[in-house]
């Protein structure tokens, strides 16, 4: 059988056997194609004549001859199999030589980070005059202040900060705690919150943890989620607004302040350095940018 009899039997077996969507076809037919036409410039005609090493090797000409990056390779990576797995059930090959092949590594991608301006923007988006704009406001300003975790934020208990010495108790991942500073600007804000719209919202202060909801009952990851998202639209702030976004935004701007690794590293509740130090790509990364933007010759 020709490697275009192949192709053509795989094509039919995807839509009649395997019902599978145009879309997905196309997809699939596409790549196998490519390869059908590689292995031909190899001297391969047939199925029977295909080797690990051609697969490998086809894969490492789509990244560093044709350039079609990391995901399309490990999508081509996929439909080879597929195909070659066709060809096994089918008794036209006698093993899958796709099945010892590695796929791509895709780079860890840097963490979002939001500008200080929009930083700013964003603080001062919720309402003072109503109690859960306060409330939001306070909670959004001390996540920024300590870089704390969504999950550490709503489970501060109310005793949890300590504004005469400026820190507060957090509770961390694997029950762990730390102290973390806490900014002037934050401290006033929950106290304000504490004071002013929490005897509101859980008049008969049944809860024990210091940010409730309008019903007295702690806020939710997800609630508190949500909020965020709309203060960010009504600031102005382009793209996905999250919590984590937040706590990155944190590290960001604290490394590129001159503050160090370490010291970074405890306030986030990092056990290992090496997870502190993704920030520190995050800031060269936006200094090669700022100098490709500002630079005359850059």
């Amino acid at each position: 059988m020709s490697l275009d009899d192949a192709v053509e039997g795989f094509t039919y077996w995807l839509k009649a056997k395997r019902n599978r969507a145009d879309n997905t076809v196309e997809s699939y037919v596409r790549d196998v194609r490519r390869f059908a036409g590689w292995l031909e410039g190899q001297g391969i005609a047939h199925p029977g004549g295909i080797t690990r090493s051609h697969v490998a090797d086809h894969l490492v000409w789509l990244d560093a001859e044709v350039g079609v990056g990391l995901r399309s390779v490990a999508r081509a990576r996929a439909s080879l199999r597929q195909w070659l797995g066709y060809l096994v059930k089918e008794g036209l090959i006698d093993e899958d030589p796709s099945q010892r092949t590695s796929a791509p590594r895709f780079p860890a991608p840097l963490p979002k980070v939001l500008s200080a301006a929009s930083v700013e923007a964003l603080l001062a988006a919720p309402s003072r005059g109503t109690p859960l704009g306060l409330r939001d406001a306070a909670m959004i300003e001390l996540m920024y202040s300590c870089g704390l975790r969504v999950s550490e934020l709503v489970g501060l208990p109310s005793k949890a900060l300590d504004p005469i010495e400026g820190l507060v108790k957090v509770r961390g991942k694997g029950s762990k705690e730390r102290i973390v500073p806490v900014g002037d600007q934050a401290i006033a804000l929950v106290r304000k919150y504490v004071a002013e719209s929490r005897p509101l919202l859980d008049p008969d202060g049944s809860s024990s943890a210091l940010f409730v909801n309008r019903r007295g009952t702690p806020m939710t990851r997800q609630n508190f989620w949500q909020r965020l998202s709309g203060w960010a639209r009504l600031a102005g702030v382009r793209g996905k607004v999250s919590p984590h976004v937040l706590r990155h935004s944190f590290a960001t701007h604290l490394l590129e302040n001159g503050a160090d690794l370490r010291a970074l590293q405890a306030m986030l509740g990092h056990a290992d350095i090496t997870t502190t130090q993704i920030y520190t790509h995050v800031t060269q990364a936006r200094l090669a940018e700022l100098h490709r933007r500002h630079h005359p010759r850059g």
